[in-house]
């Protein structure tokens, strides 16, 4: 069957988001922004923003997961010799994906804003999203999640500890909106993971499929 020469071709762009699964990622993050909107209008948790504690810890956890399957490297060498270089790629890819991901789940958490709602939220994804790019590089993107649910669960579980209450430097992810402490842990983890992810791209995984 011959292919005329006029037909169109898919666009470098698009050809990008297939092979990082960003379309799968963006599915992931609209499930999650609807699961978390309705999960935050139980009265109970409407009405107590404290009962919102576990929202601003799995919300942030799932989108990390589903923005760290598209992190991988099909190929080393392939990255080293292009033309042009590739970390403006990867650092656009995961600060959109990042974006969007804030956004709608701070658009996700209704009532008081501040305390336990779309501020910690937006601090959770962004420190989430860094600890996922962070474990794609040293362990690459398959991976990438299993560092970020660890520490996510470790922090969460012993949450009722007061030494783990005053630890806000550690335990970032289940303190109040506001504290500065927790913002710089967030913000410190996410330069680093994207700023590491950017230049040195995921870990090799070996072929795939």
């Amino acid at each position: 069957m011959n292919v005329s020469r006029g037909a169109a071709r898919p666009a470098p762009l698009a050809l990008y988001a297939r092979s990082r699964a960003v379309p799968a990622t963006l599915a992931a993050l609209v499930c999650a922004a609807l699961l978390t909107r309705w999960a935050a209008t139980v009265p109970d948790v409407f009405l107590d923003p404290h009962r919102r504690v576990p929202l601003l810890s799995l919300a942030p956890l799932t989108v990390s997961a589903a923005i760290g399957t598209g992190l991988h490297v099909y190929g080393r060498d392939l990255d080293d010799t292009a033309v042009r270089p590739w970390w403006p790629r990867r650092l656009t890819h995961l600060l959109v994906l990042t974006a969007l991901a804030a956004g709608t789940l701070a658009l996700a958490v209704p009532g008081d804003v501040q305390v336990f709602g779309a501020v910690g939220m937006v601090r959770n994804t962004l420190g989430a999203v860094g600890v996922t790019a962070l474990g794609a590089v040293l362990c690459g993107a398959r991976a990438g999640w299993m560092p970020t649910t660890l520490y996510f669960s470790t922090v969460y579980l012993s949450a009722a500890s007061p030494h783990m209450r005053r630890a806000t430097l550690l335990a970032w992810p289940v303190q109040a909106g506001p504290e500065r402490a927790a913002w710089a842990a967030a913000l410190a983890l996410f330069t680093l993971g994207a700023g590491l992810y950017a230049v040195c791209g995921a870990r090799p995984e070996g072929p795939r499929g």
